[in-house]
């Protein structure tokens, strides 16, 4: 084929802006502080200097569309006219019905919330039904269209697709049985063709498609739709030219339906399990006539690019398209903003790492070494290179100590001595708890005083004997609050923690934290994924001395809070250099130090947090049982040396569940807490329907909306669950911690959780 164009393009970028700026707006807005024009200005700033930053790299054609103030997937339903008309009701502004869906009102709950495929961000979750009409709203795509044409911009406006967004969409309440969001396509069809002949009217000559949900295991109709739906779009004669965009994993059985279609270009990932896309590429004999924006990138790891192995790739691609684009494999929105941020990081380490703003320079570099020849950028190879053999080469990253301790550890170490009935005895006996015993999760409000006594600690301003008292003082009055509130298993609230990941990567050898390596989780949360650079071990105990603490103000059983080694995992930056599997059983041996410690010190139930272990589910079945046999097995090597009447807890949120019950039953945890309060109990019924035979909590308070419950709907949520689990084994708790409530709604909510257990109990 004959190549007429090489470019260096890009998904999608982070949206909070370096400072977090737009957190700060959108959490002043929420609380009253901020005007709705100053936050629509922050956010138009923040737009502002992302395009500066792809212009500055050399971006040929940046993405718009993209930005969003809470979610792009309720930007896409509000785009289509399918938010529910009751979050519009009442007289609120445009804004404020946005922030109803995403957020819920002292009224209204917030659509459902889940995770983005296998990564940690959460999506909120359309809801559609026989009765849905979708309407086209294109000011959103138009006016960020415009901010780029304004500047002399080329610019892509990018969407998410519409088989994606149906297969992402749940039925709406009242939807009848047998209803699938799939069954709207032909009625949704119609409203991105006008949303396309609304760009191509401003002069838009590309619009990119993203239809991830191609790269799952996807039946003959979902294909045959797919196909259905690109032939219909591409038939409109007022359109831009469009470009279909999957990543994350191998198109697969969708990749010929898509090279096939009438579509004018697609965007394929080439990394990790998405590289076999390359090979089923050529097979294909490739793409002629269309464009093909090459995923080669690592969009979801700061690892530096290995440019050799990209340009590798890129070179095989050069014969199979006509017109080339070099990409990451994703949005950038999963890395943190930018290396140059980091300024007390090792020279050595940071030269192995790349953030967003460090990809689009890879980017370009590698389009130049395809349009202009690699001596054009023999300095950026050789720094490649360079970085790769250091990395290989340094201390840092192999502890001989660790390695022969995995070494040793056999399928033994893996399994409880005692089967579930004989430790749940046990546990009865000792723990002496009534039915429905109520808990919490584990974290409470982050105050903003806990947050500036971190600050002061890190400056000098406070002292750590200071500190330390601050956070004695904090865990006796979350204490105090809890046997006044009447639950009946207590936590210390974890006030010393700054991150359920990050706390305990700060003590964990192998582990690397950032000062600015933000990360959107949805909303307005961000978090700070660890880099995981080295073999892992536990220096010290890390929870022992707070927990112990907390146990000696009450009578009552205080939890053990730990994270589970597969979340470690899933909410860090991973090594890219060994299997996961052998990372995974390097954190569990160090987890199962800790709690040996803690069940030293009497803590009689730990809790041990796996709440990335759906999210985690490879995308395609084949390479499902391989993850779920080493994730399960890293949760027992954690957790199976404690005795017999040491209650081991795990807790997982916001995530799809159903398939995977076998494996959390492989946990063998003797009781798993898991969100249900926006799902309406439906993992109760799943969870009867599965015959799972150990003790669960699912969640009765969405933690993730401002809003209240009352003890009423509490007790319809724990009405619905005794339907389907017997009152011996369920517990009554909130969905996830609590970290980002405020005070005064999580006195009220848990005053009404307990109140609401009484009132079942009788």
């Amino acid at each position: 084929m004959a190549l007429t164009h090489i470019g260096a393009t890009l998904h999608g970028y982070p949206r909070q802006g370096p400072d977090r700026e737009l957190k700060r707006a959108l959490e002043g807005y929420w609380a009253g502080r901020v005007a709705a024009d100053d936050l629509i200005a922050t956010a138009a700033s923040v737009r502002a200097g992302a395009r500066r930053q792809m212009r500055t790299a050399g971006i040929t054609e940046i993405p718009t569309g993209g930005f969003s103030l809470y979610d792009h997937v309720l930007d896409t339903a509000w785009a289509v006219g399918a938010v529910p008309a009751r979050y519009r009701a009442g007289g609120v502004t445009e804004l404020d019905a946005y922030f109803a869906a995403a957020r819920g009102t002292a009224e209204l709950a917030p659509l459902e919330m889940t995770k983005w495929f296998d990564t940690n961000y959460h999506y909120l979750v359309p809801e559609v039904g026989p009765g849905t009409v979708f309407t086209p709203d294109s000011r959103k795509q138009l006016a960020e269209y415009a901010e780029a044409r304004l500047e002399g911009l080329t610019a892509r406006p990018v969407l998410l697709g519409p088989v994606s967004f149906l297969l992402l969409s749940k039925p709406a309440p009242g939807a009848g049985p047998g209803f699938t969001p799939l069954a709207l396509l032909d009625r949704l069809l119609p409203v991105y063709a006008s949303l396309l002949a609304d760009l191509r009217a401003v002069g838009v000559e590309w619009v990119q498609l993203d239809e991830p949900a191609l790269v799952q295991d996807q039946p003959r109709a979902v294909l045959d739709a797919t196909a259905r739906a690109y032939r219909e779009l591409t038939a409109a004669e007022d359109r831009p030219k469009l470009l279909v965009a999957t990543y994350f994993d191998a198109l697969g059985e969708a990749l010929p339906v898509l090279a096939q279609s009438p579509v004018e270009g697609l965007a394929l990932d080439f990394t990790g399990p998405a590289a076999v896309n390359l090979e089923a590429l050529a097979a294909l004999g490739g793409l002629p006539g269309k464009r093909l924006i090459a995923g080669v990138v690592d969009g979801r790891n700061v690892w530096a690019d290995d440019l050799e192995a990209s340009l590798a790739t890129l070179a095989t691609l050069l014969g199979l398209t006509d017109h080339l684009d070099v990409a990451p494999s994703c949005s950038l929105l999963h890395v943190p903003l930018d290396l140059t941020l980091e300024r007390t990081l090792d020279l050595q380490v940071s030269r192995w790492l790349a953030f967003a703003r460090q990809k689009l320079d890879e980017t370009v570099t590698l389009a130049r070494a395809l349009s202009e020849g690699r001596e054009a950028v023999a300095p950026h190879l050789a720094a490649s290179r360079a970085a790769r053999a250091s990395r290989a080469a340094s201390a840092v990253t192999h502890d001989p100590a660790v390695r022969a301790r995995c070494a040793a550890t056999g399928p033994e170490h893996a399994r409880r001595p005692q089967a579930y009935a004989e430790r749940a005895a046990a546990q009865r006996n000792r723990l002496a708890l009534p039915p429905l015993p109520t808990t919490t999760i584990g974290s409470f409000p982050q105050t903003s005083d806990l947050r500036a006594a971190r600050a002061a600690l890190r400056a000098g301003t406070l002292t750590a004997e200071e500190y330390e008292e601050r956070i004695a003082a904090e865990i006796r009055e979350v204490v105090a609050f809890q046997e006044k509130a009447g639950l009946d298993v207590l936590v210390h609230g974890e006030p010393e923690r700054n991150d359920m990941v990050q706390y305990f990567a700060e003590r964990l050898n192998g582990f690397l934290v950032t000062r600015h390596g933000w990360v959107q989780s949805y909303g307005s949360r961000y978090v700070k994924p660890p880099v995981l650079v080295g073999d892992v071990s536990r220096p010290a105990p890390m929870t022992l001395r707070w927990t112990s603490y907390a146990q000696s103000l009450t009578g009552k059983p205080v939890k053990g809070m730990l994270t589970g080694p597969v979340t470690m995992l899933a909410w860090s930056f991973v090594r890219d250099d060994q299997p996961l599997a052998d990372t995974a059983r390097q954190v569990a041996l160090a987890l199962r130090d800790e709690v040996a410690d803690l069940e030293a010190a009497g803590t009689a139930i730990v809790q041990v947090d796996e709440p990335a272990l759906r999210e985690s589910l490879p995308l395609r079945a084949a390479a499902r049982p391989a993850y779920l046999a080493w994730a399960t097995e890293a949760f027992r090597l954690a957790t199976s040396g404690v005795r017999a009447d040491t209650q081991v807890h795990t807790h997982m949120c916001y995530a799809e569940f159903g398939e995977i019950l076998p494996a959390i039953e492989a946990l063998d945890a003797d009781v798993i807490s898991l969100e249900a309060a926006r799902s309406h109990m439906e993992i109760a019924g799943e969870l009867a329907a599965a015959g799972y035979p150990r003790e669960a909590g699912p969640g009765v308070y969405d933690i993730h909306s401002p809003r209240v419950p009352s003890e009423w709907e509490i007790s319809d949520l724990l009405d619905r669950a005794l339907r389907a689990l017997p009152a011996e084994r369920l517990w009554v708790n909130p969905d996830c911690g609590l970290k980002t409530r405020a005070p005064g709604e999580v006195r009220e909510a848990l005053e009404n959780l307990v109140a609401a257990a009484r009132r079942v109990r009788g």
